[in-house]
């Protein structure tokens, strides 16, 4: 089998739920020594896009989302160990504090980018989903003045517009100079990251670890 054809796979697999088959599409894609990340990227993140597409689309429904959210899951549980042997060594990149917006359960895309970020040298403090405002405030407060980055998700366009809501309060509480903001999720575009004064954002999460790294700098 070419690698072209088990991204292929491994993309159905995530679009067609499969929760069992995934995480053995994994541990045979690694057997053919692709690594972790080329699965990530090139077949699972293709398939939670379409996913998250057809959601948008209202030509799937929640719990064809969350099962498609559980394979993605179970392939990260097979996945992760490997990122972890791969984790780049010396200082820690920073204080990534990950969390999904007030209003919004979806954890599909956060966990991920969660994961990602552990795997290239970030310390994690994952807030979790529903998470409001008032809450990553008071815990980029406790971080004054080490490295920090905040790391929001949002699906829906509703969750989304509180990311204004959360710069206005960090500038409010003078931390906004403290810290470095970043926002992801199928409605965030460069446009809205620009009005809203975060710092960056990215199309998916191999590119946000990428994306955060340059940022930390």
């Amino acid at each position: 089998m070419t690698n072209t054809e088990i991204f292929d796979k491994l993309r159905d697999a995530i679009v067609n739920q499969d929760v069992a088959g995934t995480p053995e599409l994994c541990k045979e894609a690694l057997a053919l020594g692709i690594p972790a990340l080329d699965i990530i990227t090139k077949g699972l993140s293709v398939g939670m896009k379409i996913v998250g597409d057809k959601f948008e689309a209202a030509e799937i429904f929640l719990p064809q989302i969350m099962m498609s959210g559980k394979a993605m899951s179970n392939a990260m549980e097979v996945l992760t160990p490997e990122l972890e042997k791969n984790k780049k060594e010396g200082d820690e990149a920073g204080l990534a504090i990950t969390f999904v917006a007030e209003g919004d359960i979806h954890d599909i895309g956060h966990r991920l980018v969660t994961t990602m970020l552990g795997a290239n040298g970030f310390q994690i403090f994952d807030l979790g989903v529903d998470v409001l405002n008032e809450t990553v405030v008071e815990e980029a407060a406790k971080h004054k003045g080490e490295k920090v980055l905040l790391v929001g998700s949002a699906l829906m366009t509703t969750s989304m517009l509180g990311q204004k809501d959360l710069m206005d309060r960090l500038k409010e509480e003078k931390l906004r100079d403290s810290v470095k903001c970043m926002f992801g999720g199928a409605p965030v575009s460069d446009k809205w990251i620009e009005e809203i004064g975060a710092d960056a954002t990215a199309e998916n999460a191999a590119e946000a670890a990428k994306v955060a790294l340059e940022v930390m700098k």
